[in-house]
């Protein structure tokens, strides 16, 4: 399958079994990623609007994505059942919308899981980030054995750090002298939720 034709699957490709879902919500299918949607992700990266809170704006070298990130994102599914790097589809249109990441950072208990999401600009604003996020807390929450989901952002990152309180997730700190890029430091909003006060809840 094409890297164009991967990007715009229309809901029966969903339905035939044509791609590996992982996720369903109301408006979005989560699927795994395979090595067809490269240049998808290197036009996600190359937005600077998108990369302004990752990079300070700059793009991801596509060599860097095919020799380095995209492999490590594959490598997760041999290891973990619900825990991964998710494409993300609009499931109405099949339109590629972003990724959401929802594993333990290394030197991090099993249990103890980071959530993350990345948007094409024109899927901003939709509650898209919202509805993936919650859906992946449920999830690791109710199925998996997940005891903590923690996110951060970049203090001017208002956006994003606004999806975290959405999703339920409550501030717990900042993290200082986070470096956006070489000799620019930012201060990150630490987020989390314990399964227990999710059941609570």
């Amino acid at each position: 399958m094409s890297p164009a034709a991967a990007s715009r699957l229309p809901l029966h490709a969903y339905t035939a079994g044509r791609v590996d879902v992982f996720l369903e919500t109301e408006r979005l299918v989560l699927r795994r990623f395979t090595m067809d949607d490269l240049e998808a992700i290197v036009e996600l990266d190359r937005d600077p609007d998108v990369m302004r809170y990752i990079s300070g704006g700059l793009a991801t070298p596509r060599e860097e994505i095919a020799s380095d990130i995209l492999p490590a994102w594959l490598g997760y599914y041999a290891r973990f059942d619900s825990y991964g790097f998710w494409a993300a589809h609009a499931k109405r249109s099949g339109e590629f919308l972003g990724w959401f990441h929802f594993r333990p950072p290394p030197a991090h208990e099993p249990n103890d899981v980071e959530l993350g999401y990345r948007l094409r600009k024109s899927a901003w604003g939709k509650g898209y980030a919202t509805e993936g996020s919650r859906a992946l807390i449920a999830h690791g929450f109710t199925i998996g054995r997940v005891q903590r989901v923690f996110a951060s952002a970049m203090v001017v990152n208002t956006a994003s750090w606004r999806v975290m309180e959405k999703a339920g997730m409550k501030f717990e700190g900042q993290l200082r002298d986070y470096e956006l890029v070489k000799g620019a430091y930012q201060s990150l909003n630490l987020y989390s939720i314990l399964k227990s006060d999710f059941h609570e809840r």
